[in-house]
């Protein structure tokens, strides 16, 4: 059993979401929060496996709370839900440790899908919002550095590609055919090699190096 805090000021968004995750028999609503300020005391009271955030919240917005909960407890993983797609919003949240970034007119089926998603380790985002990502990466990616990979053994360097393409740890398994618990340790070795806290920041390590190609994706 999945289970997501809601996270979103308007009530009646709560209600909805409420609604459509309690109609899945794999996801329960850990509780609702309805600022930042709330979502953080509820994940270390209820710990979810998944926060829905908003983003531009009273007393403590989205952001601040996604790198609060990502920083006090890292096995949570934070799947933005909004009506924003601008680019610094976008940028801000996976700055700030957010596993997915979906907007508010996402499908009840891609909305549980997405959940599901996140707890496997893979990385959901909305189209829309992905096009606006990989421009940014496309126009701003240098020639490869070797030097920020250079910690990284060639298995490393393989993980850390495929966790760039959205692969969770599963999938990452069959791929090079190791066990699922082999691929966690290097994920983790691979995170702590580049200094950060979770896939999404790898993964746009990758993407800004160019140690992978837009069109894999």
């Amino acid at each position: 059993m999945i289970r997501v805090l809601i996270c979103d000021d308007q009530d009646l968004v709560c209600e909805g979401l409420r609604a459509i995750l309690e109609a899945s028999s794999e996801i329960q609503v850990a509780g609702v929060a309805h600022d930042g300020a709330e979502a953080v005391e509820l994940v270390a009271k209820s710990q979810p496996d998944v926060v829905l955030m908003d983003l531009k919240m009273p007393i403590m917005n989205g952001l601040q709370a996604t790198q609060t909960i990502r920083q006090n407890h890292p096995q949570v993983k934070v799947l933005v839900l909004t009506t924003y797609d601008a680019d610094e919003w976008v940028f801000d949240a996976i700055r700030s440790g957010a596993a997915g970034y979906l907007l508010k007119n996402t499908p009840r089926e891609a909305l549980v899908r997405a959940i599901k998603d996140t707890v496997e380790g893979k990385t959901p985002v909305d189209s829309a919002v992905a096009g606006k990502l990989f421009s940014r990466v496309a126009s701003n990616t240098p020639a490869p550095e070797s030097s920020i990979f250079k910690d990284l053994s060639e298995r490393d360097l393989d993980i850390l590609r495929l966790v760039a393409r959205g692969l969770s740890n599963a999938d990452i398994a069959q791929r090079l055919f190791l066990t699922e618990g082999t691929v966690r340790n290097y994920v983790s070795q691979v995170l702590m090699k580049l200094g950060v806290t979770d896939r999404t920041q790898a993964a746009v390590i990758a993407l800004r190096h160019g140690l992978v190609d837009l069109n894999e994706l």
